[in-house]
Formats: C-alpha cells, sequence, structure tokens
C-alpha cells in the first residue's frame, strides 16, 4: 500500500497482509483525507473492493490493461506500482474498471461453474469416443452417450477387454454427474433469478435459450456502462486486437483484454 498527499509526496509505503481488518488500521489515520483508494483489478480483488467500501472507503478499481508506466524506468516494484496508481489516481487519468455489484456476483459466479462443468463434460465425451473409434472402429453420437443406462449397456458388452469396460464405464459416470450437476445449476439459478426486460430480445436469437441469455446478462451487469456498441464488442473479444501503419500489421494488441465467458 502506498499513500501520499497533494504534492506526490510518500507518506506511506508498506506491504501488508491480505487481511481487511490490517488495511483498514493502516488507513485509518488518513481517512478524513482521503481522496480515493485506488485497487489494482487482480484475480482476486472482490475481498478488499468490497470490505472497503463496507468501511465507507471511496474505492476506484484501476485496469492495469489501461495503465501506462514510466518510460526508461530502470527499477519497479509493487511499492512503487502503488505510489503510480495514487499519483494517477490524484491526477484523475486513472482508468478504472467496472465494480461488479457484489449481490449479483454469487449468481454469475455459479453460472461460470456451470459453463465449467459443461467444458468438462465435452472433454470426457469427446475423450470416450475417441477410445470407442480406436478400439471398435465405431463412431458413437452424442446424444448415444448421453442416454447413459443404454449406452453403458452397449458399450461394455461391445468392449473385451476388462481395462477398456473399465474405463469406458468411468467416463460414463462422470459424464453423468457432470449432467446433474449442470442441471441442478440451471434449477437453482431460473428459480431465482429472471431476464431482465433490455435483455429478453436474446431470446429471438437462434441458439439461445434462458440459461444462456441470463449468462450474457449476468456477465454483462449495466448495459449503460458502455458508451458504443464498438466498446461493447471490444468487451467481449469480438474486435481484432492489432496495431496497423500505412495498411501493413505492426503487431497485436492484448487480445486478452475483456471478458472470457462473454467470448
Amino acid at each position: 500500500m502506498g499513500i501520499i498527499d497533494k504534492e506526490d509526496t510518500p507518506l506511506v509505503g508498506r506491504k501488508l497482509g491480505n487481511s481487511v481488518g490490517e488495511i483498514v488500521r493502516c488507513l485509518e489515520p488518513y481517512k478524513e483525507g482521503l481522496a480515493g483508494v485506488a485497487v489494482e483489478s487482480t484475480f482476486n480483488w472482490y475481498w478488499l473492493v468490497d470490505g472497503l467500501q463496507e468501511q465507507g472507503y471511496p474505492v476506484r478499481l484501476a485496469n492495469p490493461s489501461a495503465i501506462r508506466q514510466y518510460e526508461g524506468l530502470k527499477y519497479s516494484d509493487d511499492r512503487w506500482d502503488s505510489f503510480w496508481l495514487a499519483h494517477m489516481l490524484r491526477l484523475g487519468i486513472l482508468p478504472t474498471g467496472y465494480i461488479y455489484p457484489k449481490e449479483e456476483r454469487p449468481t454469475r459466479d455459479l453460472l461460470r461453474r456451470r459453463m465449467l462443468f459443461v467444458r468438462q463434460r465435452t472433454t470426457q465425451i469427446l475423450s470416450l469416443q475417441g477410445m470407442v473409434a480406436r478400439n471398435l472402429g465405431e463412431r458413437v453420437s452424442v446424444n448415444r452417450i448421453k442416454r447413459f443406462a443404454e449406452a453403458e449397456a452397449e458399450l461394455l458388452a461391445s468392449m473385451t477387454s476388462p481395462h477398456l469396460r473399465s474405463a469406458a464405464q468411468r467416463s460414463l459416470a462422470v459424464i453423468q454427474s457432470l449432467s446433474g450437476q449442470s442441471k441442478e445449476t440451471e434449477a437453482e439459478v431460473l428459480k431465482n433469478v429472471k431476464l431482465r426486460e433490455e435483455f429478453e430480445m436474446l431470446l429471438t436469437v437462434p441458439g439461445i435459450g434462458k440459461i444462456l441469455g441470463l449468462t450474457i446478462m449476468l456477465e454483462v451487469g449495466d448495459i449503460r456502462r458502455f458508451k458504443g456498441v464498438q466498446n461493447y464488442s471490444s468487451y467481449c473479444r469480438c474486435m481484432k486486437a492489432e496495431r496497423c501503419s500505412a495498411g501493413k500489421q505492426k503487431g497485436k494488441g492484448n487480445e486478452k483484454n475483456g471478458n472470457k465467458y462473454l467470448a
């Protein structure tokens, strides 16, 4: 943590543990005069931003991918980076990110977990299809695999090796478990969340049902935070990340900047 005054003089430069109480105690003597608190947007910012906001601190979530450090710096570490964030905040030029509402985060993260289950199930299905194709010369459809009892009886009967039968049985068990977890997650979400009016048109798009529509809605949050369609498209990683000059490509931008779940 770094604290500076209005003349950029460092007042505090200290390494602290991941404890809201410890951080608040360090900030307390300066609370009345603080113009703001900049928190770098890392993968684990929720607890810190939530804790500081609950204590009444004006928090800004710094966007690290849009922050340029001094050119030609010979030395930099977390301590000096914290002073740099404070300096940009003081000047009013700190690139900031969206602080997603705390009350909606759990449902959004639950749907992210469902996406993980679906991806893992697809991996298991493809692996089982490959094993059957290699050993039996057959192509087993996804729908056939999803009919678990029938698929288990057919596949196990056609495999002569007990080890192959064991591998297929375990794969089918994992697929069945992941399907069950996905369905239970969907039922829980549908019971507690409804599609907001401004997102209902998503259901007119072929391939988008209620669950996918809710996933998009919860990943977007407040649609008004995007200045225009280009900004939203960029956030969804639908824009090319290229740097061009005179019609020639001079490099690539940050392809991973944006929301991987919307992508």
